[in-house]
């Protein structure tokens, strides 16, 4: 138990029950604990017995829902009123970061300003907000039927991208290459139909598609202003339903693209009002220069906390947004990329797993970081239709990013998924 007079941290929307999320956690926690931090955890209540390895590195534990909005700050004034005390307000949740921005506003801590938060949570809103600022932007619109959607492709370049308007990790998202394909990516949005009433209003974005390789740039709030870590880039399953399946880290880019992606993005993030903690920008790297796409002011996801550290030897992502806060001294010259590291997420055909050969030799080579796999036989692999169908994943350090891209994907050559069809019906 940290003492009384140590600073405070209140840890806002804890951890989901996923092993990647307690992973993060856990590492944010920890890094806290480091600096002397008292830790006063909330998360929703629901949530809270999933994830007991999180709660105990806490020294607090409280069931706040986070995902209403005003509930937390409504929380955090009663505890201040009555003399708790508080000098960080954090968070990593994607879905949490409202709360964490209106926890800190209430406090008079430091923290993004709750409008801007909403603002890049909101897809459209946040594209609306960076093609008037003069950044590059896909043309998009927000529908809430069909009929408006098919009036924007009529009037637009394709192929389009059709994705919900609030959602992560590439949920529901799809690429259609012509009209008659628009239905199937209307019954792929999540929540798109109530099991009890059929189909429900759902609003979701159309957009025209972006031809390019895809990047994101990670990174960390120093003084208010960005300043970015590593770019990663990354490969993408084939349309219609693609998501990632390897991240490099720093990505192979010429040293001109890669200044001018750097540029972009902290123009990007000063623009959309954003100071504090982290961020996660996705962009691409088109024939006219940087296209922007989502921005979140969270750590990146798919393990890129974990291959961060071997990139930057002594890196502590989130301990860096405690010491900002607290006033530590921040080495900035010792923030740049000096190894590589690559991550492939192993995606097996479909069909009923019989077997999995060569995995033993994954978990004993001295250059993996991480690695995870969440199947055995007899689970059924569905299609690849979302980032669910990730089964497994293998994290490898090397000297180079080249090195690492390429013994990644020799580890992920040698594992073999043996599966059989299923009977249907």
């Amino acid at each position: 138990m940290a003492e009384a007079s140590s600073p405070h941290l209140l840890f806002v929307g804890g951890a989901g029950d996923a092993t990647l999320a307690v992973d993060v956690v856990e590492s944010a926690l920890r890094q806290a604990r480091a600096r002397g931090l008292t830790i006063h955890l909330t998360n929703q209540e629901a949530t809270l017995p999933a994830t007991p390895t999180v709660n105990a590195l806490a020294d607090t534990v409280s069931a706040v829902d986070f995902s209403v909005r005003g509930t937390s700050a409504a929380w955090v004034r009663e505890r201040a009123s009555s003399g708790e005390r508080y000098d960080v307000v954090f968070g990593v949740r994607e879905m949490a970061q409202e709360a964490v921005a209106e926890v800190a506003d209430a406090l008079g801590l430091p923290g993004n300003a709750p409008d801007a938060v909403h603002r890049v949570r909101t897809k459209d809103e946040a594209r609306a907000h960076l093609t008037a600022a003069g950044f590059r932007q896909p043309r998009f619109r927000v529908c809430a039927t069909e009929p408006e959607a098919r009036a924007f492709l009529a009037g637009s370049t394709g192929p389009w991208v059709v994705k919900p308007r609030d959602a992560m990790g590439s949920e529901g998202v799809t690429r259609i290459d012509t009209p008659e394909e628009l239905a199937a990516a209307l019954d792929f949005l999540p929540g798109r139909h109530d099991e009890h009433d059929g189909p429900a209003e759902v609003s979701f974005i159309v957009e025209e598609f972006v031809e390019g390789p895809e990047y994101s740039a990670e990174g960390v709030f120093l003084d208010g202003a960005p300043h970015i870590l590593a770019l990663t880039s990354k490969e993408l399953l084939p349309p219609p339903n693609f998501f990632e399946i390897e991240y490099v880290i720093p990505a192979i880019l010429p040293e001109a693209t890669a200044t001018e992606i750097e540029q972009q993005v902290v123009a990007a993030l000063t623009a959309l009002d954003l100071r504090f903690g982290q961020f996660h920008v996705e962009l691409w790297w088109t024939e006219h220069g940087v296209v922007l796409g989502e921005v979140h002011v969270r750590n990146a996801g798919g393990w890129i906390h974990r291959m961060l550290p071997h990139v930057i030897p002594g890196l502590e992502w989130f301990g860096l947004v405690y010491d900002d806060v607290l006033g530590n001294p921040v080495d900035r010259a010792a923030l740049k990329p000096v190894r590589g590291s690559a991550i492939r997420f192993l995606t097996p055909p479909p069909g009923r797993l019989v077997a999995i050969e060569g995995w033993d030799e994954v978990l004993a080579h001295p250059a993996v970081l991480h690695a995870e796999l969440a199947i055995a036989p007899g689970t059924v692999v569905e299609p690849h239709r979302s980032v669910e169908n990730r089964v497994g994943h293998i994290a490898v350090g090397a000297d180079t990013p080249e090195e690492a891209q390429a013994l990644a994907r020799k580890l992920e050559a040698g594992v073999r998924f043996v599966t059989e069809p299923v009977e249907q019906g």
